[in-house]
């Protein structure tokens, strides 16, 4: 799979609502997979199969 930038839309208890920066689809992930400092509104940066703050 090729790399992929979400915004995080909202975050509720242990999972957060993020939006594929390119299509527009909205995905729901456990806060567990995300980097600790992971916040609504923060840009994320997937790929291979890791999840990382984009600068």
């Amino acid at each position: 799979m090729e790399p992929k930038d979400y915004k995080v839309v909202r975050i509720d208890g242990d999972y957060a609502h993020l939006c594929d920066k390119s299509t527009g689809e909205e995905i729901l992930v456990a806060m567990a997979l995300l980097p600790d400092e992971t916040d609504e509104g923060m840009i994320l940066h997937w790929e291979d199969l890791c999840y990382s703050v984009k600068d």
